[in-house]
């Protein structure tokens, strides 16, 4: 009819995420196509009988909160400090030379860190995190990030925790017992993305 105004149609060309499962599946394609990935980051690693305290935690608040995705192994805990590259070849021996020098010149002494809160990240992480009793990781991670660049940047985003499984089901942050241990050196980590295999292929002590 005449006079008669018709909106225009609208669209939604938003696009979700894809979800963990739809991941693992283009993981698993590339690693029958390309071989797995080699990602190579430093991080703190607990002692072992710290990592066998948090292996007890993380079973214990999966029961807890009823989530059903498998804890890392004690092997596996690690607290990422800088996150080096994702490659489909393993790390060239001069490539971990090079690392090595360069993170040796981090000037740090140890210190203690303490984990008092549990939380669930936006990618399904169920975590360990902190406030001030992170805060040399936070250090830790500046001064690597410094020698560690090519260039100067800012600073980049750091949220010190520790991953204890992977679920759908978000848990909000609650407090827990404080763990602690002291961090004495950092650990260069191979890790095979989606295999579950870490290689130490370096430590450089805090000094």
């Amino acid at each position: 009819m005449d006079g008669l105004f018709v909106p225009p149609p609208t669209f939604d060309f938003a696009i979700s995420k894809p979800s963990m499962l739809s991941t693992r599946r283009l993981r698993r394609r590339h690693e029958r196509l390309h071989g797995p990935v080699h990602r190579l980051f430093w991080a703190a690693i607990p002692d072992s009988d710290t990592a066998g305290c948090i292996a007890q935690i993380a079973a214990r608040e999966r029961a807890t909160h009823g989530l059903s995705g498998k804890p890392l192994a004690s092997g596996r805990l690690h607290v990422t400090l800088y996150h080096v590259c994702d490659d489909i070849v393993p790390p060239a021996p001069t490539q971990i030379e090079d690392l090595v020098r360069r993170a040796s010149n981090v000037v740090m002494p140890k210190f203690r860190v303490s984990f008092d809160h549990i939380k669930s990240f936006r990618n399904g992480a169920f975590v360990l995190s902190g406030d001030d009793g992170v805060i040399g990781l936070n250090v830790l991670h500046q001064r690597l990030n410094d020698e560690l660049d090519w260039q100067p940047r800012p600073a980049r985003r750091f949220t010190p925790h520790m991953t204890l499984l992977y679920d759908r089901q978000r848990i909000e942050e609650a407090p827990i017992e404080p763990i602690n241990w002291m961090v004495s050196e950092m650990v260069l980590v191979e890790s095979l993305v989606g295999q579950t295999i870490h290689r130490h292929l370096a430590r450089v002590p805090l000094r």
